[in-house]
């Protein structure tokens, strides 16, 4: 057994150590290259690995051939050690036929032990069958379907005896760039076997097998598959240079195509339409440029044209539109300044090169503008003062444009400012400490020139602001406190009186329209009236701030009288201890 194991065992090393001299040969003479995009498909596969075999079948142990052993059966055991070769032969990318041969042995049994005793299993397989395969520029997955014989022994002291074979399995191959992409690492292969031997009626009679078998190693690829002639394309152009509208014809003409399989283009590309080797280009819509045509095309069955690398070919070419030179054009407005609601004559002069018909268009950033010819009619109206930009534009038949720009400017009328309140003069009333509120002579004089203003702007009114100081300013606050509780007592706010005593004097000693005269107050401390003249459309309140207008149907206009006359106030009824 030892000796037999260690003949196979030699035998594969050499055999590894012959194919990969002959690959490295083959390699330096052969340049090195970059595994093409549709992979080598390899004409021979020689695959050499370690194998891994379980096989499961119990085995009766006849007692004439075991002796004083006291056994009746014994199980085969995993095979944890073994060698696998095999040698496969393409015919295409895809279908081949292969030869396998496979040697599994338990272990080397010691000396001292007697014959095989003890699940010292051998297997020794040689087989044949249909490989299929799918190359890939990675992973190359396979399977095969085989069918041979097989040389079994154990698992207690049972012969050799040869038996049929069948094994079904497959695996995945890695591809590497070893040996110029001529060697991968077959990183599993596993697979199903069924053995059957008859060691006889007295060895353990007839067993079936069933094995699980797994392997990995190493695959040199020899050889290339012949690979069908792949289709060629050639694609023209005519003419190659154009007008835009001009039309253009493009040509395919396809080499190496297959009379029996049907044959589509596909074509495509900026204005290219077309389904067989001839297609147009409308270039009516086309900006000057170059531009690329290109075509595919398909071989195969009617609908599966094209599913296989060499049944595709593409191929493209370029045509230019040259562009027309584009019109100029010039743009003025006359008379360029006028004023809100005028009109101005815009005159545009267009040339084309190429004496192509011209179109005329106008626009304006303000206003409107009408005109379809080489003049237009710009009208304000409408538009904001300042400066109107104005755009004239020319196309010829051909879609090119220029562009020119003018302006107007659109003067402001006249605003009159607008009118504001005036301070006049101011009235203290701080001398006469009986009469505080009082309209004094000297109070007479301002009055006087506040009458001649208004005479002289008979469209003009007049506000009388009177203030009070702190002393009066709380008098009046008690007095409010305590008129919540006694409606009859009287409250004297001495900035409301005296604004009223100054409106009282302009209407009767002046004349003066008492509807031209506003009185109100204002909370700055102090003791006097300050007089404005309001000229009409001016606005008082907006003026001058912080004013309360008086309610002068509760504050009335104290009499005139000498400083020993006592003042016509009316008597109130007031309660005992009001406040007076």
């Amino acid at each position: 057994m030892v000796v037999r194991v260690l003949k196979i065992t030699s035998c594969y090393l050499a055999l590894i150590c012959v194919l990969s001299t002959a690959l490295v040969a083959s390699a330096q003479v052969i340049p090195a290259a970059k595994a093409p995009a549709d992979v080598i498909a390899s004409k021979w596969d020689i695959f050499v690995g370690y194998s891994y075999l379980s096989p499961k079948a119990t085995v009766p142990i006849s007692a004439q051939f075991c002796g004083s052993c006291g056994l009746t059966s014994a199980t085969y055991s995993s095979v944890n050690f073994g060698q696998i070769v095999s040698i496969s032969r393409f015919f295409n990318r895809n279908v081949g036929v292969q030869a396998e041969v496979g040697v599994h042995e338990w272990g080397i049994q010691s000396t001292n032990s007697l014959g095989t005793q003890g699940n010292n299993d051998g297997f020794t397989t040689v087989s044949g069958g249909l490989v299929l395969r799918y190359p890939t520029p990675v992973i190359s997955p396979f399977a095969h379907a085989l069918f041979g014989g097989a040389l079994v022994d154990g698992p207690y002291h049972n012969p050799f005896t040869w038996g049929p074979d069948v094994t079904v399995g497959g695996g995945l191959d890695y591809a590497t760039p070893w040996l110029n992409h001529r060697m991968a690492i077959r990183l599993v292969q596993g697979d199903y076997e069924y053995m059957h031997v008859n060691f006889g009626s007295v060895a353990g009679g007839s067993v079936g097998i069933n094995a699980a078998r797994v392997s990995a190693g190493v695959v040199f690829h020899i050889g290339e598959v012949a690979r069908p002639t792949p289709v060629s394309l050639a694609v023209s152009v005519n003419p190659a240079t154009i007008f835009a509208g001009d039309p253009i014809t493009a040509t395919a003409v396809a080499e190496g195509l297959t009379p029996k399989l049907n044959v589509i283009y596909i074509w495509s590309g900026a204005g290219v339409t077309g389904n067989g080797s001839t297609a147009t280009i409308s270039t009516a819509s086309l900006a000057p440029g170059t531009y690329t045509v290109k075509a595919i095309v398909e071989e195969g069955k009617a609908g599966k044209e094209g599913l296989k690398p060499w049944q595709m070919a593409s191929a493209s070419t370029t045509f230019t539109v040259k562009a027309f030179e584009p019109p100029t054009i010039s743009c003025s407005a006359s008379p360029s300044t006028i004023k809100p609601g005028e009109s101005s004559e815009v005159i545009a002069s267009g040339v084309s090169p190429q004496n192509r018909k011209l179109t005329y268009s106008y626009s304006a950033t303000a206003g409107t503008i009408s005109g379809n010819g080489a003049s237009a009619t710009f009208s304000s109206v409408g538009a904001p003062t300042g400066s109107v930009g104005i755009t004239c534009s020319v196309s010829d038949d051909k879609g090119q444009t220029a562009t020119a720009n003018s302006g107007v400017t659109i003067t402001a009328p006249y605003v009159a400012p607008m009118p504001r309140s005036q301070s006049l003069c101011s009235i203290s009333f701080a001398i006469d400490k009986q009469r505080p509120t009082r309209v004094d002579n000297e109070a007479k004089a301002c009055l006087d020139e506040v009458a001649i203003d208004l005479q002289r702007q008979s469209d003009a009114k007049a506000v009388m602001v009177g203030t009070s100081n702190a002393k009066e300013k709380a008098a009046t606050l008690k007095q409010q406190k305590a008129a919540l509780k006694n409606k009859h007592l009287k409250v004297l706010d001495s900035a409301a009186e005296r604004a009223v005593n100054a409106k009282d004097y302009l209407v009767k000693e002046k004349g003066i329209d008492a509807a031209r005269i506003s009185v109100a107050t204002s909370a700055e401390d102090g003791q006097k009236v300050a007089d404005y003249l309001v000229p009409s459309g001016a606005s008082f309140n907006a003026d001058v701030a912080g004013t309360t207008p008086v309610d002068e149907a509760a504050v009335k206009a104290q009499v005139r009288k000498p400083l020993g006359a006592k003042p016509a106030y009316k008597k109130s009824a007031a309660k005992p201890g009001a406040v007076k």
